[in-house]
């Protein structure tokens, strides 16, 4: 829930270039009773919207946002990725502070392994939800995957004690330089913890033992794999039944990482900070939609974690001294393109069927190279080979596909068996780049676009294309390209980094925050991400996915509070820190001041609006209409581009934090 425009005092609505936004650091701290340790716990539901917390499927958050604070008007990272709001948990800060830039990107200078011990490729763009990529991204970077300090390291130079435990990746970065307890699907670190772990008769995930030197772990024979999970594909083997209603796939190993955390770690080890990272309801929602039965199964599983975490706490008579930080990394969208082109249809026994309103989606998703590669950009790559999305890249109306379905008689060219099926072909980045080519990271909601030899003739000519395709959304451009037609600058948006880690260019998909599938508004196109056919992504720059959840109960917050004031990702870090006296000197957010006990009213606080827009509305451009990926499909009504990005301004004693709504294109 957002608060309404007329609500906001001294309402302002101004065109970019025209508005100074100013940022600064809110220092506070909540005072902590010297005879008790203070503990807090971030529990992260991945991809959790506030549009599904209900009494029915999450009664335990239900509970605690009555009791605690509700902040209404919460705010994920752009771009809304795991891994980009995982940074941000981790530092209080943006991108173009932390330079950081996952979930995919193309760092290309690095060398090294993933986790079950392959070398990679990082010529190609990588998705870098993997502790050994992290490592060797950091390694890359001189120790320093982020820019600024993180709120682990800071409390573990103060004696604080902490864990990390969950999802790949995002479990791992916040603690990337290995301070602290860690357990994810992959490993466990440190090795002291390992070993405990099994003299406690727990099995470890079973790639564990590659995060050491040969022979320093050894894994029972019995161990198995107890973070291991599958998905069950349709009749075409690459498309996900969004009828199964056989649960969400992810909870067995879910359950596993969550119950040696209560049951053991926090008991045993008495953590002072802990982040718990839940993949779900994020992975089930990629896979079967939004508000699908599997992805409210995984839902569910997350309430009852809740309410054994908390039933754990009254145990150890911990829970007068833990605040409990529940939080989503980003909201979540259906993958669908326009109903009138694209329309629902009905899918039955695992197979597509007729139209039907009430159906599933059967397009939305892009692929860049493609599209660029069609209409003259020679040296365009992505790092993926051939890709065959049979549905996902669109059914229309009549019940034609928007890519015929090809064959590679003899498989020399997407480098497989004979006669696999393909609808592109491969766009591997070559060892040797030649001048003026572009690299596409794909990740979603977004995509980051790289030229690498950074010519700004190159990028206007990217962008314009860009600018013609239906599919696309915001555009926005590192400012060495200086003021390039349609655009926004990455430094508005806090994602231009000083040592020009960023992209060239970041793109959002369009998006329809009112279409609905499966019975939840929100859908938006997206860039072809591992070659998975998603049915639900995020990512982009609409509200469905910005907005997010944050509710917080504990000794220091207030109760039965809703906050009401613009809030973001950025600050938990920041409001963490204060809550057990520490300074996040670095952070771009802010303590939640008005949410702790014996803080400021909302009332000392001022909220202001901008709508900003690029200098130059760029107009008499052919709009090429999704149904054809040669361009052939014009949509004749449309001849201009550019979009709207809705910011909030608070202001407290003299510091101003900007909170990014959302960004829409517009086409007259």
């Amino acid at each position: 829930m957002e608060t309404p425009i007329h609500a906001l005092p001294h309402a302002l609505h101004v065109t970019f270039g025209v508005a100074m936004l100013v940022c600064g650091n809110l220092i506070g701290s909540t005072p902590v009773a010297a005879e008790e340790p203070r503990r807090v716990i971030i529990f992260v539901w991945d991809g959790f919207r506030p549009d599904s917390l209900n009494p029915q499927d999450t009664p335990n958050l239900y509970a605690m946002r009555e009791a605690g604070v509700h902040f209404t008007d919460h705010h994920a990272t752009y771009p809304t990725f795991t891994m980009m709001n995982a940074a941000s948990f981790a530092t209080g800060s943006f991108g173009g502070s932390t330079g950081y830039y996952g979930n995919t990107l193309w760092q290309p200078t690095v060398t090294g392994k993933d986790s079950a011990s392959k070398d990679v490729d990082y010529n190609q763009p990588i998705f870098s939800e993997d502790y050994a990529l992290l490592t060797d991204l950091a390694n890359d970077l001189k120790g320093d995957l982020f820019m600024v300090e993180t709120l682990f390291s800071v409390a573990q130079k103060a004696g604080l004690s902490t864990v990390t435990v969950g999802k790949s990746g995002a479990a791992f970065i916040q603690d990337y330089k290995r301070g602290g307890m860690m357990l994810d699907e992959k490993t466990v670190l440190p090795l002291s913890l390992a070993k405990e772990l099994q003299s406690a008769g727990y099995h470890l995930p079973a790639l564990a033992r590659n995060a050491y030197p040969p022979g320093q772990l050894e894994l029972a024979d019995d161990n198995g794999d107890p973070t291991a999970f599958s998905v069950p594909k349709m009749a075409d083997g690459v498309s996900v039944d969004p009828t199964d209603a056989s649960g969400s796939p992810f909870k067995k190993a879910l359950d596993y990482m969550f119950d040696i955390y209560v049951d053991y770690i926090l008991p045993k080890k008495g953590p002072r900070l802990s982040v718990v990272w839940m993949r779900d309801p994020d992975t089930s929602e990629h896979n079967y939609g939004p508000n699908t039965a599997n992805a409210l199964d995984g839902l569910r599983a997350d309430d009852r974690r809740l309410g054994k975490l908390r039933d754990k706490l009254k145990e150890l008579s911990w829970d007068q001294t833990t605040d409990l930080i529940v939080v989503s990394d980003h909201g979540h969208s259906s993958v669908a393109g326009s109903s009138t082109l694209f329309p629902l249809r009905a899918i039955k026994d695992g197979k597509l069927g007729d139209v039907d309103p009430n159906g599933y989606s059967v397009s939305g998703m892009v692929r860049l190279a493609d599209l660029m590669h069609r209409a003259g950009f020679t040296n365009v790559f992505d790092g993926f080979g051939c890709s065959y999305l049979p549905l996902s890249m669109g059914i229309k109306a009549d019940g034609t596909p928007v890519y015929q379905p090809l064959v590679d008689e003899d498989g020399k060219l997407c480098g497989e068996e004979a006669g696999k099926k393909y609808n592109s072909g491969p766009f591997k980045v070559p060892a040797n780049l030649p001048p003026k080519s572009t690299v596409i990271a794909v990740n979603g909601g977004s995509d980051y676009l790289y030229v690498p030899d950074h010519d700004t003739e190159t990028v206007a000519k990217v962008v314009a294309f860009l600018q013609t395709r239906g599919e696309i959304g915001p555009i926005f451009v590192d400012s060495r390209h200086g003021d390039i037609p349609g655009t926004m600058p990455l430094s508005l948006v806090r994602q231009e980094n000083k040592a020009k880690r960023n992209p060239d260019i970041i793109v959002g998909f369009a998006w329809d925050d009112t279409a609905v599938v499966s019975g939840m508004p929100g859908t938006e196109y997206c860039g072809i991400l591992l070659n998975i056919a998603a049915r639900g992504m995020h990512g982009g720059f609409s509200p469905i996915d910005v907005h997010n959840t944050l509710i917080a109960f504990g000794p220091d917050f207030r109760e039965n509070m809703q906050d009401l004031l613009p809030t973001g990702n950025v600050d938990v870090a920041p409001t963490v820190a204060s809550i057990v006296g520490l300074k996040l000197s670095q952070a771009d957010g802010r303590p939640l001041l008005e949410a702790l006990r014996n803080g400021p009213s909302q009332k000392d606080f001022q909220v202001t609006m901008a709508v900003l827009k690029p200098r130059t509305q760029v107009k008499g451009i052919i709009v090429k209409m999704p149904t054809d990926p040669d361009g052939k499909d014009i949509d004749k009504d449309k001849t201009a581009y550019t979009f709207h990005l809705r910011t909030k301004m608070l202001s407290y004693q003299g510091a101003i934090y900007t909170y990014f709504d959302q960004a829409k294109v517009v086409r007259e």
